[in-house]
């Protein structure tokens, strides 16, 4: 069974992965994707999501369609704007406080929570290392999110990126000075700061 083309198009603008509802809006019943899949012309990677079988699934890119609130925070992040060598083993995510992460735990994530006026505050869209986009955290918010939780982290990483994040060119002090007043940050930063500067 080939896969029709309003599927295959959808799948090509999104790198290889489509949700349920975005197959059902090209027209493409559950019970065709059931079908797709019977035959092995598409592969089911978690309740409601769906790849080619020649793709790789992008894990991240996975995560982030079936929980769309999550957005990828701390050693994540920093990996995502390379600020640390070190490729997580674990996702980090922050979710809205109220946010019910018992599946997320389960998955193997390291979960984060965080009052909800505070949760969209420094979001992006950052590209995974399979080109798809994902939810993150800006820079300057990793940096103070880095800092808050400095106690559940290995500071070795948290200090490599504040180094890394002083070279870059790229680098908004002034956003990293509101992110620290924000986030409660701001005399631990300057510390950090003074040293690196």
């Amino acid at each position: 069974m080939l896969l029709p083309d309003n599927l295959q198009s959808v799948l090509s603008q999104n790198g290889g992965t489509v949700t349920t509802a975005q197959a059902n809006h090209a027209g493409i019943s559950n019970e065709r994707l059931r079908l797709l899949v019977k035959s092995g012309d598409l592969e089911r990677v978690t309740f409601g999501v769906y790849v080619s079988p020649d793709e790789f699934a992008d894990r991240m890119h996975v995560i982030q369609l079936r929980r769309p609130k999550i957005v990828y925070s701390h050693e994540t992040a920093l990996f995502l704007h390379d600020l640390t060598d070190r490729d997580p083993i674990n996702y980090t995510v922050t979710v809205p406080t109220g946010y019910n992460a018992t599946r997320l735990k389960a998955d193997g994530l390291t979960v984060f929570t965080i009052k909800r006026e505070l949760h969209e505050v420094g979001v992006t869209q950052l590209s995974t290392m399979f080109g798809n986009k994902v939810a993150a955290y800006g820079m300057e918010r990793t940096i103070c999110d880095c800092l808050r939780s400095r106690n559940q982290m290995d500071i070795a990483v948290v200090t490599d990126a504040l180094k890394r994040y002083a070279r870059r060119k790229e680098k908004n002090l002034n956003t990293l000075m509101q992110m620290a007043e924000v986030f409660s940050v701001t005399k631990l930063l300057r510390n950090y700061m003074e040293v690196l500067l």
